[in-house]
């Protein structure tokens, strides 16, 4: 089995990522203008069918602290993204497993009548497939418009069981082999958690697919796409105003400064809008209830601002470059 990394590292200082405006060194904290709202990400609840290993978001069969939104309450956006005129291009589904939510296939049909791109994440397992039917039936204008991306957490049955559980492996790529041998739209996602660089990575995904015939370039970073590990935990740099420049990287690319994600709390009685996919339970970032008052600029005061999308590079975005 290929080993993990996960948890490796020094712990974080405890004086970062307190004070929103300044660094523990006291430097200015960097932030991130919303350049437009090009995505606009629904969590659709934090029930799962697994319980995988270091899920940023803590998924699993028994986790409702996010509940299912409903497709009445996505449909409240779409109207406003309409009232508002914000240009949103894309619409993206995230949970848990979106397929848990009664309300996934109305939500999707809503979103691709209004000509929206949508993008479902999704492990492809029995959730997904017990929907076969509806989706299916989903009118063929919609295929070149609607897409999954499914989790894959390494190109080995063995490791990629270790992280999401005994039994998980065949059910995931029974699943990814249906959407491929049924013309939607595909991508994979996987995780930099092995001893292993990217080339090798990418090398036994391309046998992977190859094998099993399933139409996706290993070697296009949008269709398999290698995310970063998300431990809060370890020590990472703080972002400041500075940093732009030393690393070569502009704000104007940062997951904030173009999408924002619909949760909805348990404790809540509506939805909130996030600056990301990336802090759900993060109270201290949230934007209040519609699009309208989400639209201010973002202070990268968390550990996944630097680790997943300054030094990380990446994105959950369907056409993001990554």
């Amino acid at each position: 089995m290929n080993e993990m990394t996960i948890g490796r590292g020094a712990r974080l200082d405890p004086a970062k990522f307190r004070d929103p405006d300044r660094t523990a060194d006291g430097s200015i904290r960097a932030q991130v203008t919303l350049e437009r709202l090009d995505t606009l990400w629904f969590n659709t609840g934090t029930l799962c069918n697994l319980a995988c290993e270091n899920c940023y978001i803590e998924s699993s069969p028994t986790n409702d602290r996010l509940v299912y939104l409903s497709a009445a309450e996505v449909d409240a956006y779409f109207d406003e993204i309409e009232t508002l005129q914000l240009g949103t291009r894309e619409i993206g589904f995230t949970g848990g497993e979106p397929f848990m939510n009664p309300d996934l296939i109305a939500m999707l049909t809503s979103a691709l009548e209004q000509n929206f791109e949508v993008l479902v994440l999704t492990n492809a397992m029995r959730p997904m497939m017990k929907c076969a039917d509806a989706l299916l039936a989903l009118p063929k204008r919609f295929r070149n418009r609607l897409t999954f991306r499914v989790s894959l957490d390494h190109y080995t049955k063995t490791s990629h069981e270790h992280i999401r559980g005994d039994r998980s492996w065949e059910p995931a790529l029974a699943g990814l082999k249906w959407l491929s041998e049924n013309g939607f739209a595909i991508a994979a996602a996987s995780r930099t958690c092995w001893d292993q660089d990217e080339t090798q990575m990418r090398e036994g995904f391309k046998e992977l697919f190859t094998t099993e015939d399933i139409r996706i370039d290993a070697y296009n970073p949008a269709a398999l796409i290698l995310f970063p590990e998300m431990d809060e935990t370890l020590d990472i740099p703080e972002i400041t105003e500075q940093c732009w420049d030393i690393l070569n990287v502009s704000p104007k690319n940062i997951m904030c400064a173009q999408s924002r994600m619909v949760v909805k709390r348990k404790s809540d009685d509506a939805p909130i809008v996030s600056p990301c996919t990336l802090l759900p339970y993060a109270e201290s970032f949230d934007l209040g209830t519609t699009l309208k008052n989400a639209l201010s600029p973002i202070k990268l005061n968390h550990p996944h601002c630097a680790k997943f999308c300054v030094l990380g590079g990446a994105s959950c975005s369907g056409s993001a470059d990554v």
